[in-house]
């Protein structure tokens, strides 16, 4: 996957406003909602940033891929949920309120827990003489693409509910239109180069999304985690943005290695199947919560 402007300028643009409409869906009870369910969240949490990493660490040893497309894998281990999660979530009968409460932790946590583990890889699988590298010092860069446009979303809809509110399906059309044109463009771009980009990863990518939604279930209910709980983190974990990942791995001010966004870009495709597929066999076993009462 080569830059160009669709993914330095473009992809850039469409995270922001991704994020920026993440904001806006959010409030600070979202946050304060761990009081609520402990267990989950911090299991859930603990999948996400340590045993998912280190499950990824074995497939890909146990794949022997090359370096930079093992970077490539950690680096999407690292990424937080995507912004779907919520969508498979309520689909597949989950607690979409651990999904927003998740992804709202997620997204402040990702700003220290993917330069470490972004950089261990990077130390371990390419030397210590690589070229690129996202240092420790680079964490100002992932706080602000990941984090400003949260917290700008998260000031408007408190400043601003009203507006907040009916602005946040015309951002979230948006975001989807926008992200939707800049992967066209990417793919169009590199058509000559998919079918290589799928012999390199496909099979790693394919089990790593397996991987992580396993993970996201499995490991919650060994835990006795409530089943809707479970599949809120199995969306949560299974689900990673790989629109973060490719971001972070092409920008000139972070790793600039195309060859290393090439598994988030094939994640972000396939993902859709296995994260599909496993939402309609469970929502099979567990039945949809009752709707609230109306008013009155």
């Amino acid at each position: 996957m080569e830059s160009s402007f669709a993914t330095t300028v473009l992809l850039p643009i469409a995270l922001a406003v991704i994020m920026f409409g993440l904001g806006l869906s959010l409030t600070l009870k979202d946050f304060a909602r761990v009081l609520t369910y402990p267990r989950a969240v911090l299991v859930a949490l603990g999948c996400q940033t340590i045993l998912l990493p280190a499950a990824c660490f074995g497939m890909v040893h146990l794949l022997g891929l090359a370096p930079e497309l093992a970077v490539g894998m950690m680096l999407l281990a690292a990424s937080p949920g995507g912004t779907t999660a919520n969508l498979f979530s309520h689909l597949a009968h989950g607690d979409v309120a651990l999904n927003i409460t998740l992804t709202a932790v997620n997204s402040v946590l990702a700003v220290v827990t993917l330069p470490v583990v972004v950089n261990l890889s990077l130390d371990y699988f390419l030397g210590d003489g690589a070229a690129i590298g996202l240092q420790f010092d680079k964490t100002l860069q992932v706080f602000a693409i990941v984090l400003i446009p949260v917290a700008l979303g998260l000031l408007a809809r408190s400043r601003a509910p009203g507006l907040a509110t009916r602005a946040e399906r015309p951002v979230k059309l948006l975001s989807v239109l926008f992200l939707v044109a800049t992967i066209a463009a990417a793919v169009f771009q590199e058509r000559a180069n998919i079918a290589g980009y799928l012999a390199d990863v496909g099979v790693a990518a394919v089990l790593f999304s397996v991987l992580s939604i396993a993970v996201g279930y499995l490991a919650p209910r060994l835990l006795r985690v409530d089943v809707r709980q479970s599949i809120a983190a199995a969306m949560e974990i299974g689900i990673h943005n790989s629109v973060l990942a490719i971001t972070v791995a092409l920008s000139p001010v972070l790793l600039n290695n195309p060859r290393i966004a090439i598994p988030a870009a094939v994640y972000g495709v396939v993902m859709f199947g296995t994260a599909g597929a496993f939402g309609y066999l469970i929502s099979r076993r567990v039945r949809a919560p009752a709707p609230r009462p109306g008013p009155g």
